[in-house]
């Protein structure tokens, strides 16, 4: 016996595939938003980020053993930061960055260092031998 379609109802098929439709522009509409949230936060990351820079006309001032420095460049590496001093600070000296109420963090040649206003490094010696004179 043959199954007998009546026309202007659709079939298995014609509901099959306006389901397989409207599921493909429901995904499409939710990878649009996502895409589009995506964009946003890109955006105002962007935004943010020039901002900062565009407010920062002006050098960070920074001290290395009591000197004064003024850097623009908003992170600095330890090899950078101990070529600042004339003469540049040499191998036989650790450096290290002042951590108010904190302990002070030796600062490695590869480190990067964010820069900012008031930013306090010091030197020792790299080797302290006691009771040598």
């Amino acid at each position: 016996m043959t199954k007998h379609h009546e026309p202007g109802t659709p079939t298995n098929r014609e509901k099959e595939l306006a389901a397989f439709k409207e599921r493909q522009l429901r995904e499409l509409k939710e990878f649009e938003e996502r895409q589009k949230q995506e964009l946003e936060q890109f955006a105002r990351r962007e935004e943010e980020e020039l901002k900062e820079l565009e407010q920062r006309q002006h050098p960070y001032e920074i001290k290395i053993d009591r000197t004064q420095f003024k850097v623009t460049e908003q992170f600095l590496t330890g090899a950078q930061l101990r070529a600042l001093p004339s003469p540049p600070i040499g191998p036989d000296r650790d450096l290290f960055e002042v951590v108010p109420g904190g302990s002070d963090e030796k600062i490695a040649d590869t480190q990067k260092v964010k820069m900012r206003d008031g930013l306090r490094f010091f030197t020792a010696p790299a080797q302290i031998n006691p009771g040598l004179a």
